[in-house]
């Protein structure tokens, strides 16, 4: 019988092999702009349609604020500005993948939501290896290769770890960790 665990969001995860292994190169995939993007589907709390976000004031452009999600603030990422892609108005597709890696809960703001696909590991391949102008290559995983289609894979846990954003994510391990944290991050 598997284990039940809890995530950070009070929801019931199981703890097994057999779940690990049915969520294995699956990927959810949005859309910012023309291109399709897609995150592992292991990183994926939960979808929700766009809410009020509260502006915080200091922040990145791309952090457009937080919201309160059944009593956790959660950072909302907009990707367009996080990929230095134009703004553009918010409209009744535009929603928010709430991600946790490594109990980190984020909120990525996405033009669509568009499928949840299997890539097989064969069809995979490396992120091309150059230089570009805003960085942007620094979060794809990978280039998933879908009939004739190519998907670009990002690592949600390099755009969670962001040096600038990880300092707007709140610690919900409690106000001792967090300056313990924070100590330990001006050392």
């Amino acid at each position: 019988m598997a284990d039940v665990k809890r995530n950070e969001m009070g929801d019931d995860l199981l703890d097994d092999e057999e779940n690990e292994d049915t969520q294995a190169n699956k990927y959810l995939f949005f859309r910012i702009g023309k291109e399709s993007y897609g995150i592992g589907i292991r990183s994926v709390i939960e979808i929700i349609e766009l809410q009020n976000i509260s502006e915080v004031p200091d922040m990145p452009s791309y952090v457009k604020g937080v919201i309160n999600l059944r009593g956790k603030v959660i950072p909302i990422v907009d990707m367009r500005l996080r990929f230095d892609m134009e703004e553009r108005e918010y409209d009744s597709r535009t929603c928010i993948i709430v991600t946790e890696v490594d109990r980190i809960l984020v909120g990525c703001l996405v033009d669509t939501v568009e499928e949840v696909m299997e890539i097989p590991e064969k069809n995979i391949e490396p992120p091309p290896r150059f230089k570009t102008v805003s960085g942007r290559d620094q979060y794809i995983s990978g280039m998933g290769k879908d009939g004739e289609a190519i998907k670009i894979l990002l690592d949600v846990e390099k755009i969670v770890r962001d040096d600038k954003l990880s300092q707007t994510v709140p610690d919900h391990a409690g106000p001792a960790q967090a300056q313990a944290a924070q100590a330990s991050a001006t050392a």
